[in-house]
C-alpha cells in the first residue's frame, strides 16, 4: 500500500469479502474520506464482488479478483479486474421500481444500487479481463 493507493487480491470465494471490506475501510479511515463515502464504497464492492464470484466464472477452476483503490483528495476510484465472463454492468436495463414484485424482472437491482451509491460506474474488456471502474467523488476540504 502506497500513500494513495490500496492493492488488493482476493479468490473467488464469498468468505474473502468481509477482508475486502475491513482493508478498505482502513484505507479510507487513513485518508478522511467521510463516513457516508466509505460505507458506499463497500456496499458497492461488496455486490459487484458477490456477482462476480457467483456468477462470473462458472467453470470450476480457482480465479483471482484484483481490486485498485486510489485516492486522488477529490474522490476515491476503485478498479476491480476478473478473467470471468464479459459483463458490462451499464448495458443491464434501469429495472422498473414502480412495479409489482411479481412484474419485475430478476437480477438487475444490485447492479442499479452499485450505480445509485457511485458516481460513476464503468467498464470495458481488455485482454480477456473485465475493468470495471467505480468513482466517488468526496465533499470539498
Amino acid at each position: 500500500m502506497t500513500a494513495d493507493r490500496l492493492t488488493l487480491r482476493l479468490d473467488d470465494r464469498l468468505s474473502e469479502i468481509a477482508r475486502i471490506a475491513e482493508s478498505v475501510s482502513s484505507f479510507c479511515v487513513a485518508r478522511g474520506v467521510p463516513n457516508d463515502a466509505a460505507y458506499k464504497i463497500n456496499l458497492a464492492l461488496e455486490e459487484l464482488l458477490t456477482n462476480t464470484i457467483s456468477y462470473g466464472f462458472g467453470d470450476g477452476k480457482t480465479h483471482s479478483i484484483d481490486i485498485e483503490l486510489r485516492h486522488d483528495g477529490d474522490g476515491v476510484t476503485v478498479e476491480i479486474v476478473d478473467d470471468g465472463k464479459p459483463f458490462d454492468p451499464n448495458a443491464l436495463p434501469t429495472p422498473d421500481l414502480g412495479a409489482s414484485i411479481e412484474d419485475r424482472r430478476i437480477g438487475g437491482l444490485g447492479v442499479h444500487f452499485v450505480k445509485t451509491v457511485m458516481d460513476e460506474v464503468r467498464y470495458r474488456r481488455d485482454g480477456g479481463r473485465n475493468r470495471v471502474t467505480l468513482r466517488k467523488r468526496l465533499p470539498p476540504g
